[in-house]
């Protein structure tokens, strides 16, 4: 169990900026080393992506700017997509001339499992402004198929026959 000290004149803001104090600090320290021979381009790149899906294709959409489109490398192989590539830092200044770097270089891979209702040899790529769209259609199979309910008339019916006594 932990004590709080209570102080009843105390703003909940004072509670906001400890907070924000306490994560500086872990956020500082964490995966730096002291001294000046830190890495600069040290961390690890990892693409957000967002996946969605309708009736005919599933989309994959990852935010990779900064990479050039010559150095992403797509394969699909066993029900699985894998999207590779490097951020690579340029420094055109020297390193000692940077006060903060918060974008994180380096090689990444991405790993989906398709569903099986996906064509894997329909898969398409595009580039935009930094955003890798990745389109894999359904199988046709795979795709919801409406059925039409037809309206029948008593005309449509077929008649019957009264077999008569003779």
């Amino acid at each position: 169990m932990t004590i709080t000290r209570f102080t009843p004149f105390r703003s909940p803001w004072s509670d906001v900026a400890l907070l924000q104090n306490r994560l500086n600090s872990i956020f500082q320290d964490f995966g730096h080393t002291s001294g000046e021979n830190e890495s600069l381009t040290a961390g690890n790149f990892v693409p957000a992506v967002d996946v969605y899906e309708d009736t005919q294709k599933v989309v994959l959409k990852l935010e990779v700017p900064g990479v050039k489109q010559e150095e992403i490398d797509i394969r699909v192989e066993n029900q699985t997509l894998t999207v590779k590539g490097e951020r690579k830092f340029e420094a055109e200044e020297k390193e000692e001339n940077f006060h903060r770097i918060e974008r994180r270089y380096g090689s990444f891979v991405r790993s989906f499992t398709l569903p099986q209702t996906v064509d894997a040899d329909a898969v398409t790529a595009t580039y935009d402004a930094g955003v890798l769209s990745i389109t894999l259609t359904k199988k046709a199979e795979a795709k919801p198929k409406q059925v039409k309910i037809g309206v029948g008339s008593a005309a449509d019916k077929p008649k019957q026959v009264e077999a008569s006594a003779a």
